[in-house]
C-alpha cells in the first residue's frame, strides 16, 4: 500500500532556526556548493529513517489501543461471569442446606473409610510383626559365635518393646495383645540367648569336671576364659541399663553345682535340712563355700570384670567388680529360698522365729564384713536377707519378741528375790539396786540386741517405744505404787482410812522402812544411770539424730514413722524432739519420771530416819537427869561412861548407819545423814540443851554423850559429826569448869563477859573457838548451869 505523505507542519512556513543553523554549518563557502548533491542525499537518507520510525510508532500505538480495548472488554466479561457464578453458588448452597443428601453420603462412606483404616492399621501391624521376627532371627543367627553382634538386633527389639509399653499407657492401654506379644518375644529371645551361651560354658565346665576336678589354686585355660567373656559381653548392656542387681550369667552357670549341693544338703529330707540345723550347719557351710572359692574367682576373672565395668557407671558396685561378690549374688537366691522356708516354720513357732532372726542378722553381717558385699548399693550397703524378711513379716516377729519380753519381765517381777537388794552388784560407796532392777535392765539390753541391727528406722522405733519404754513405764508405776503405799501406811490419815495390817507393821520395823525406800531409791538410780549410759552409745545417739531429723521435717504435724504420730513419740521420748537445740536424749521423759520417784524416795528416807531418831532418843531426852552433883569442881568427860539411856539410841544409830552405808552411794548417804543429823541436833538442842539444867557433872556427861554420838558418826561418815557442830560448841560452853587450870576460862568468867554486851560475848566465843554460837544462844546456854542460878 502506497504510503501517504504526512501533512505539513503547521509552522513550516516560518523559518526554522535549526535548519538555518544546519545550512550555515554545511555551506560556509562556495566550494561547499560542489558537495550539495551528497548533502541532499544524506538529508534524504535521514528523512527516510525518521519516517520509518514514525510509521513504526504509529502502528504500535494503534496496536496498544486495540489491546487496551480488548482487555477492558475481557475484564468486564470476567466480572459478569463472576456475578453469574456467585448467583449460581448461592442457589446451589440454598438447595444443599435444604437437602439431606450430604449426610446420607457421609453415612454411606463411613463404613468404607473404617475398613480402609483397619486395612492400613493391619498393614502397619503386620509390618511391625515382621520387623520383630526379622530382629529375632538376626539375633539368633549370631549365636553362639558373636554375642556382641547378637545384641544389636536384640537391643532394637528391646527398645521397641519399651516404647510400645510407653505408648500404650498414653493410649488408654490400647493394643494389649501386640504389646504383650512383643514383650514376650523379647523376653523369650533374651532367655534363648542366655541359654544358648550358657550351654556353651556348661560344656566347657563338663570337660573340666567342674567343680570336683578343679583345684582352688588352679588357673582357667583360654577356652574357659573365652566362654566366660562371651557371657559377660552378652550382659553388659543389661547390667548398665537395669535398675536392680543383675546376677552375672557366667557366675550363675558356674554356681549351679553349688546350688545343687546346697539343695541336697539343706533342702532335702536329711538331718541337715532340719530347721534347728540352720544356724549350726547351713549358715557355716554356706559361708565356707564362698570362702573356699573366693580366691579362685578373684585370681582368674577379676581382670575381666574390671575391663568390662571399670569405666562405666557401675564401677562402684562390688557385685560387678568383685568376683567374690558376684558369686554371692548367684548363690543368694537359693539361700533366700531356704530362709523363706525357715520363716514359714518360724511363723508357727515364735521362739524359733526369734532365734532365726538373730541368725539371719549374723549371716548378713558375716557376708558384709568378711566379703565386703555391698549388694549393688555403694551408699547404703546391702540391706540383707533380714530386711527382706521383715518387709513381709515384721509384725509377726515384733509380736513374738514383745510377748517374750513381757513374759520374761513378769517372770522377773514374780521371782522371790526380785525385791531384794543386790548388795554384790557394786562396790562400797555405790547405789545398790534390787535384783529385779538389774534383771530388768539386762532384759532391756537383750531387747536392744534383738533389734539394734535392724536397718529400718520405724522398726527400731517400734521396739524402743512399744517394748522397752512400755516395760520401763510399768516398772516405774510399780515404784510409784510402792511409794504411795508407804506414804499411806505411815501417815495418820492413811492409817485411819485404810488401817495397818500386821504384815505391813512388821515390814516397817527395824530397818524395814529404810529397806522399802532404798529399794525404790537404788533401783530408780540404777535405771536412770543405765538410760543415761545408753544415751551415749552410738546406736541410741544415731536413733536420736534420725528422730530429730524426721521430727523437724514434719514440723510437729503428721507421723514421724509408720503408725507413730509426732505427739505420741514426743510424749514417750523427749520434749526436745523437733527443737533446734543440741539438748535432749531418747529417754528424757522416762529419766524424768524415775528421777521424780528417786527424789520422793530420798525425801521419805530422810523423814523415816528422823522419825527413827526421834523415837529412840525420846527416853534420853525426857528421863535423863543432868543435875547430879559431883564433889569435884572439874570433871573430865573422857573418864565418864555413856549415859545408859543413850545405849539404845547409839545401837539404833549404828544399825541405821550400817544399813544405809551398805545400800546407798557415798554422796546420797552423806546428804541424807546430814539432813537427819541436823534434825537430831535441833531436837537435842531444844529438848536437852535449852530445856534441862546442868551441874558440872551433868554438863560433862552431856559432852561425853555427844562425843560418843560423834565418834560413831565419824566412823561411817568422815567429818560427818560436823552436822552437830553447833550442839557440840554449845556443850563445850555449857561444860566450862568452875575452877580453871593454866589460865583457862572459868564458868564465872565466861558468864560475866557474855552478859556484858554482844561485843564482849563475841570476843569470848572467838577466843573459845565457838563461832557457831550467837551471843544470845551463849547467854541461854550459860543460864542452864545450876551454878549460875545459885
Amino acid at each position: 500500500m502506497a504510503m501517504t505523505n504526512p501533512p505539513a507542519h503547521p509552522y513550516s512556513k516560518e523559518p526554522d532556526i535549526r535548519l538555518e543553523d544546519y545550512l550555515d554549518d554545511k555551506l560556509q563557502s562556495t566550494t561547499d556548493f560542489e558537495n550539495l548533491d551528497s548533502l541532499l542525499a544524506s538529508v534524504e537518507v535521514q528523512r527516510s529513517q525518521l519516517q520509518t520510525q514514525l510509521d513504526d510508532a504509529t502502528r504500535e500505538l494503534e496496536d496498544a489501543r486495540r489491546a487496551a480495548q480488548d482487555r477492558q472488554g475481557g475484564l468486564a466479561r470476567s466480572i459478569q461471569e463472576f456475578y453469574q457464578l456467585q448467583e449460581s453458588i448461592d442457589v446451589r448452597l440454598k438447595i444443599v442446606t435444604e437437602s439431606t443428601a450430604p449426610d446420607e453420603a457421609i453415612r454411606r462412606l463411613e463404613r468404607p473409610m473404617k475398613q480402609l483404616h483397619k486395612l492400613e492399621l493391619a498393614y502397619h501391624y503386620v509390618s511391625l510383626l515382621q520387623d520383630v521376627e526379622n530382629w529375632r532371627l538376626e539375633a539368633r543367627s549370631h549365636l553362639p559365635q558373636s554375642p556382641k553382634a547378637a545384641l544389636q538386633p536384640y537391643s532394637k527389639l528391646k527398645k521397641l518393646s519399651v516404647r510400645l509399653r510407653e505408648l500404650q499407657k498414653a493410649a488408654d492401654e490400647a493394643a494389649t495383645h501386640l504389646v504383650d506379644y512383643v514383650e514376650r518375644v523379647t523376653e523369650d529371645l533374651w532367655d534363648e540367648m542366655k541359654n544358648t551361651m550358657s550351654k556353651e560354658l556348661e560344656n566347657i565346665l563338663k570337660k573340666r569336671n567342674w567343680p570336683q576336678g578343679v583345684d582352688t589354686n588352679a588357673e582357667m585355660d583360654d577356652e574357659w576364659l573365652q566362654g566366660f567373656e562371651k557371657l559377660i559381653d552378652l550382659q553388659v548392656a543389661e547390667v548398665l541399663y537395669s535398675e536392680g542387681v543383675v546376677t552375672l550369667l557366667p557366675f550363675e552357670v558356674m554356681a549351679r553345682p553349688f546350688v545343687q549341693w546346697f539343695r541336697f544338703q539343706f533342702m532335702g529330707n536329711n538331718a541337715t535340712s532340719n530347721p534347728q540345723a540352720f544356724g549350726t550347719f547351713c549358715v557355716p557351710q554356706f559361708l565356707s563355700l564362698i570362702d573356699k572359692w573366693e580366691g579362685f574367682f578373684r585370681d582368674n576373672v577379676g581382670y575381666i570384670m574390671a575391663s568390662r565395668f571399670h569405666e562405666t557407671k557401675v564401677r562402684d558396685k562390688s557385685v560387678y567388680m568383685d568376683p567374690a561378690c558376684a558369686l554371692i549374688t548367684a548363690l543368694l537366691p537359693v539361700m533366700r529360698e531356704k530362709v523363706g522356708a525357715m520363716v514359714q516354720h518360724g511363723l508357727k513357732n515364735p521362739q524359733f522365729l526369734s532365734s532365726l532372726m538373730v541368725q539371719l542378722m549374723d549371716l548378713d553381717d558375716e557376708i558384709r564384713s568378711r566379703f565386703n558385699y555391698g549388694g549393688g548399693d555403694p551408699d547404703q550397703g546391702w540391706a540383707g536377707l533380714t530386711s527382706e524378711v521383715l518387709e513381709k513379716h515384721f509384725d509377726d516377729w515384733f509380736k513374738a519378741e514383745k510377748d517374750f519380753a513381757l513374759e520374761r519381765y513378769h517372770a522377773i517381777m514374780n521371782s522371790p528375790d526380785a525385791r531384794n537388794i543386790d548388795y554384790d552388784y557394786s562396790g562400797s560407796g555405790k547405789m545398790k539396786p534390787t535384783f529385779g532392777a538389774v534383771r530388768v535392765t539386762d532384759l532391756l539390753k537383750s531387747v536392744t540386741s534383738q533389734y539394734e541391727r535392724v536397718r529400718r528406722f520405724s522398726h527400731k522405733l517400734r521396739f524402743l517405744i512399744d517394748i522397752q519404754l512400755d516395760i520401763l513405764d510399768d516398772y516405774h508405776d510399780r515404784f510409784k505404787d510402792s511409794l504411795d503405799t508407804y506414804y499411806t501406811i505411815n501417815s495418820t490419815l492413811g492409817r485411819t482410812l485404810h488401817g495397818l495390817t500386821k504384815e505391813q507393821a512388821a515390814a516397817l520395823e527395824g530397818t524395814g522402812a529404810f529397806e522399802t525406800l532404798c529399794k525404790v531409791l537404788g533401783s530408780s538410780d540404777h535405771i536412770i544411770a543405765t538410760l543415761k549410759d545408753w544415751s551415749n552409745e552410738e546406736f541410741f545417739v544415731s536413733m536420736w539424730e534420725q528422730l530429730q531429723t524426721r521430727a523437724r521435717r514434719t514440723n510437729g504435724d503428721g507421723n514421724i514413722a509408720s503408725g507413730m504420730s509426732y505427739e505420741s513419740v514426743k510424749d514417750r521420748t523427749s520434749a526436745d524432739i523437733g527443737s533446734d537445740g543440741d539438748g535432749g536424749i531418747l529417754f528424757d521423759e522416762t529419766i524424768a519420771a524415775y528421777a521424780q520417784r528417786r527424789k520422793t524416795a530420798e525425801e521419805y528416807l530422810v523423814t523415816a530416819l528422823i522419825d527413827s531418831h526421834q523415837k529412840v532418843f525420846r527416853p534420853y531426852v525426857t528421863k535423863v537427869q543432868w543435875t547430879t552433883i559431883s564433889d569435884s569442881t572439874h570433871v573430865d568427860p573422857s573418864q565418864l561412861s555413856v549415859t545408859p539411856e543413850l545405849d539404845e539410841p547409839l545401837k539404833i544409830l549404828k544399825r541405821n548407819l550400817t544399813f544405809l552405808a551398805a545400800t546407798l552411794s557415798t554422796a546420797v548417804f552423806r546428804r541424807i545423814w546430814r539432813e537427819a543429823l541436823e534434825k537430831l541436833q535441833d531436837m537435842l538442842w531444844a529438848n536437852v540443851l535449852m530445856t534441862q539444867n546442868f551441874t558440872t557433872l551433868g554438863a560433862a556427861q552431856f559432852v561425853r554423850d555427844l562425843e560418843a554420838i560423834s565418834s560413831l558418826i565419824d566412823r561411817y561418815i568422815p567429818d560427818g559429826s560436823a552436822a552437830l557442830g553447833t550442839l557440840q560448841d554449845g556443850s563445850r560452853l555449857l561444860s566450862l569448869p568452875l575452877e580453871a587450870e593454866s589460865g583457862a576460862v572459868t564458868l564465872q568468867q565466861a558468864s560475866d563477859r557474855v552478859f556484858t554486851d554482844n561485843t564482849e560475848a563475841k570476843k569470848l566465843l572467838s577466843e573459845l573457838g565457838l563461832e557457831s554460837l550467837t551471843p544470845a544462844n551463849a547467854r541461854k546456854i550459860l543460864q542452864r548451869r545450876v551454878e549460875n542460878s545459885e
